[in-house]
């Protein structure tokens, strides 16, 4: 199958605010196969170019593709790449042997440098990024909240499928293993945030379906994993591996007290109440410890719902009332004045279809 690449990058600055945007047509242009972009924090023109096209490149070998047809207004990308110039630079040296990399996994490659009034869509897309990571490197303002400072932001991932979360069975210590889609969820979160980069840290639960999403992202990242054990699921304890249904057959009264009352517990299992507790002193911690900086959290739903309470000062009907997806990401901040906010709830673009 042969497709087509469009990919762009741009930084307000040079460097400032960068970002990244590619598109994937079919072989007549007609059909958009995939989209992708992504805020790069500050880089240059040239780095961020780069990564349109090997953000667009692992988007066509996702797809299958066998032949590229590569599309960019970077002249230097364009021929550095087809080998006609050298690379000087060091920042764009690895870059470069990424971006190699991956047209080596193709059957054919071509790059052909095009007007940037030819790229439109790939360079929206890059202006799309180009605004958030303007957001993210801009110094915070008082705004709404009179938030003062920078901010710790913490990306909340929560992990991957497991046959449990097939059969929307409650899952909290037990230790089931990712399935093939969840290894596949955790792959594609870990390319979409490594494309993001400016990762200071990986922490995440002790159970192994975190873990093992988290390790991805640490790979793709060049990082360690921390291990918190606050972070960890609920303790369902009686309940675990039961559905909703069967829960509520076996303790009825006290399931239905249980959804009401975060102090209630399930037999021989933890509150929510005691989530909380310690999902605050996880928090607490990871702003003490990466102050200012941007930290990959990786848990279960529970423990991120809670986080992202704590962000809106919210009550705990929220924790009944947020939608959070396997694999799917969600981002709060949390100022050093105290002061917190929520920029990103649920997003899941990047997931493979099931």
């Amino acid at each position: 199958m042969k497709v087509i690449v469009e990919a762009d990058g741009g930084s307000r600055g040079n460097p400032g605010p960068a970002g990244f945007g590619s598109v994937v047509w079919s072989e007549d242009h007609s059909t958009v196969l995939a989209e992708v972009n992504g805020a790069i924090g500050t880089a240059t023109n040239n780095v961020a170019e780069y990564r349109g096209l090997i953000a667009g490149l692992a988007e066509a070998a996702r797809l299958g593709a066998t032949e590229v047809e590569a599309r960019l207004d970077s002249k230097l990308v364009v021929e550095q790449v087809s080998g006609r110039w050298k690379v000087k630079h060091p920042d764009l040296a690895e870059l470069h042997r990424e971006a190699q990399r991956l047209a080596a996994g193709f059957e054919r490659v071509s790059l052909t440098w095009v007007p940037r009034e030819q790229n439109s869509h790939a360079d929206r897309l890059a202006n799309e990024a180009m605004d958030a990571a303007a957001a993210e490197v801009a110094p915070a303002a008082p705004g709404w909240t009179g938030a003062q400072g920078a901010p710790t932001r913490l990306l909340l991932l929560r992990h991957g499928q497991t046959e449990l979360s097939v059969q929307r069975r409650y899952s909290g210590r037990g230790n089931p293993a990712l399935t093939d889609l969840g290894r596949r969820q955790a792959e594609a979160a870990a390319e979409y945030i490594a494309r993001r980069g400016g990762i200071a840290a990986v922490i995440t639960s002790p159970l192994q379906r975190a873990y093992d999403t988290a390790t991805a992202a640490a790979k793709a990242l060049g990082v360690d994993v921390v291990v918190d054990d606050d972070l960890i699921e609920t303790d369902f304890g009686a309940w675990e591996g039961l559905t909703f249904a069967e829960a509520a057959e076996r303790d009825p009264e006290l399931h239905r007290n249980w959804l009401r009352d975060i102090s209630v517990a399930p037999p021989n299992g933890e509150s929510f109440a005691s989530v909380v507790d310690r999902v605050r002193r996880a928090r607490d911690r990871i702003v003490g410890e990466y102050s200012g900086a941007t930290v990959l959290v990786v848990s279960h739903v529970t423990p991120i719902k809670m986080v992202l309470q704590l962000a809106l000062d919210a009550g705990p009907n929220i924790l009944y009332r947020l939608h959070l997806d396997l694999a799917s990401l969600s981002i709060a901040e949390f100022y050093p004045d105290g002061k917190a906010s929520v920029r990103l709830v649920n997003q899941t673009a990047y997931l493979p279809q099931p």
